[in-house]
């Protein structure tokens, strides 16, 4: 649905819902000045209320977030991308065509009678010739057609009518005149042109006219003309035929209602208060409306980083920050233990995704065979450190990237970041040589994923070396990292202290997991972070590091930026992490731990 046709519905609902609220609180008064002041509110919020922007004060309140979530997830539509596919027409979209027609034909057909009664008003306007009558000017119709007024026009066959009658209408119509009640007449004209589909806007219409005679048959009574001959007056001209309808007709229809209401006893002064009623309505589609566009704005936001890795992902909003591509040496995605069998892919899951195309982000990403504690035993079994390079000290992080193919091949092995062409050399071995993984998937079809795998030698003396020093930004990739000269090296999670004694690791066996997993903390950032003004009026962007301890009871802790870009920026960014609400803990050994955790957050002005 676009945001077009997702205002226009809004707007007709509105109708809908005021004229319901209309008829059950407003229909039965006599407060015919508060009624009109009502009827144009209603169609002045209807238009407005759609585009008024309280997202920032939904966002900060849960309960509006949890109904945006719930709406995302029931109602709004998942949209499946299908790369390099012809375009083609369905039956679905013919419909919605042959809809659209019917509704451009509707519109321009009442444009076109709009633009009719407008012009035979101003041409009798032209024709008529102008005289004083009791001190009014008028236009003289030619022939017996039914007196009406439009704005300060008035126009009356004057030999139709007794001189005490001529008096009534006068009075009548100055009122239209002097009130500029026309005014409605062409806002509901208007509104019905373009939303004739809705049966709603007929009957508001006809609540507007019917209110702004209300209005000059009480005019005419306070006036002094007696009621009884007045109204036998207007039941004398209910056979007159109108020279136009879009006008304020002397002898609109229907007679009976405005006969019962000129009899009808007068509404009690309190009853006013009831009018400000309408204003929580008011006030309620706002925040439904306000709720729609962030589940909308999450959603969007949600697909895009979970889309190809080929297309760049910008905020729906110059005030959201994204998370765009990620660098491979500063994001990993660490999975739970996984032990099972790695499943053969059939051709036609192969084929439905081109070869060519190499995702970065999928919804289910690959994984080595046992998980992640399987692939550390792996590397550092078979990572052996070059004694080229263990006799000339050297050591540090060589970063490898590759890509897991449908099939859970590797393939594409090359060095990202070089440290030494023995280590490098090492490290890429290691690497290609590695047992098929499990594929990853996008909207269930098996895809080809790159990878980056940071693998870290290091010297450490006579002891055996651990594996340690994983980093955990678990949005697009696993990271892991291999240590070790010795073939025989066991690895563990490493774990240091920190001041309270408590043990902050850097690698378990289950990782922290925000609530909803990588989407919720694509949805809870999407709706949490705001540009600041500062750092866009600077045109500030770029990448922060965040680093954070997530505690034994998912209390996020010790925040900081290891990488910064503005204080801005940095303080944005750190506010939002600390805002965050607690995560499923990581576990050891079936036993809940402090897990040390990075996060890059991308701002990008659009």
């Amino acid at each position: 649905m676009t945001p077009e046709l997702a205002y226009f519905l809004k707007i007709n609902v509105a109708i809908a819902l005021f004229y319901a609220f209309y008829r059950l609180f407003f229909y039965k008064d006599t407060f015919f000045h508060w009624r009109r002041a009502a009827l144009l509110c209603f169609f002045a919020i209807s238009l407005l209320y759609p585009l008024l922007n309280i997202q920032g004060w939904v966002k900060a309140h849960e309960p509006m977030v949890a109904m945006a979530d719930l709406y995302a997830t029931i109602i709004l539509p998942e949209q499946t991308i299908t790369p390099q596919q012809e375009p083609t027409m369905n039956w679905q979209e013919l419909i919605i065509l042959f809809m659209k027609i019917i509704y451009w034909s509707g519109v321009l057909v009442l444009t076109t009678r709009f633009l009719v009664q407008l012009g035979s008003i101003i041409r009798l306007h032209i024709l008529c010739p102008k005289s004083t009558i009791q001190g009014v000017r008028v236009h003289l119709l030619k022939k017996e057609y039914g007196p009406f007024s439009f704005f300060h026009w008035i126009f009356i066959h004057p030999q139709s009518h007794t001189e005490s009658e001529i008096g009534e209408i006068i009075t009548h119509e100055e009122t239209h005149a002097r009130q500029h009640h026309s005014v409605d007449v062409l806002i509901s004209e208007l509104m019905c042109t373009f939303c004739w589909f809705n049966p709603f806007i007929w009957l508001m219409k006809r609540e507007v006219r019917g209110n702004l005679e209300y209005m000059a048959d009480h005019r005419v009574l306070e006036t002094g003309h007696d009621s009884k001959s007045y109204q036998y007056h207007l039941l004398g001209l209910a056979h007159h035929k109108a020279a136009a309808n879009l006008s304020n007709s002397f002898n609109v229809l229907p007679l009976k209602n405005r006969i019962k209401m000129m009899n009808k006893r007068r509404t009690k002064e309190i009853g006013r208060t009831k009018y400000l009623m309408f204003l929580p309505l008011a006030a309620l589609l706002m925040i439904v409306s306000n709720i729609e566009m962030v589940a909308r704005t999450t959603e969007k936001f949600a697909k895009e980083v979970m889309g190809q890795a080929t297309a760049q992902v910008v905020a729906p909003e110059p005030e959201i920050a994204t998370l765009p591509e990620l660098p491979a040496e500063e994001i990993q995605k660490i999975t739970a233990p996984q032990d099972k069998k790695i499943k053969e892919v059939s051709e036609t899951q192969s084929k439905s995704v081109p070869d060519s195309i190499v995702f970065q982000v999928v919804e289910e990403m690959p994984d080595f065979p046992g998980g992640m504690q399987a692939l550390m035993e792996y590397l550092s079994k078979n990572v052996k450190y070059p004694a080229e390079a263990h006799s000339a000290g050297i050591q540090g992080r060589v970063i490898v990237s590759f890509t897991v193919k449908k099939d859970g091949s590797i393939a594409d092995t090359k060095i990202v970041r070089s440290v030494a062409p023995s280590l490098d050399k090492e490290a890429e071995r290691v690497i290609s040589t590695m047992p098929k993984w499990k594929p990853g998937k996008q909207r269930g079809e098996v895809v080809n994923v790159k990878f980056t795998v940071p693998v870290m030698f290091r010297l450490t003396g006579p002891e055996t070396p651990k594996a340690e020093e994983i980093k955990q930004s678990d949005l697009e990739e696993v990271v892991v990292v291999g240590y070790g000269p010795k073939e025989d090296s066991t690895p563990d999670a490493a774990g240091v202290k920190t001041d309270n004694e408590e043990t902050t690791f850097k690698v378990v066996e289950t990782m922290p997991k925000f609530p909803g997993g990588t989407k919720g903390l694509m949805q809870y950032l999407a709706r949490s972070i705001k540009y600041p003004v500062i750092a866009q009026e600077k045109k500030q962007q770029g990448k922060v590091i965040i680093q954070m301890v997530i505690g034994q009871d998912g209390s996020i802790s010790n925040v900081k930026v290891l990488r910064s870009v503005s204080p801005a920026l940095d303080t944005e960014a750190m506010r939002v992490v600390s805002n965050m609400p607690k995560w499923e803990p990581g576990l050891q050994r079936g036993q809940a731990v402090a897990v040390e955790y990075t996060l890059p957050i991308t701002f990008r002005l659009q």
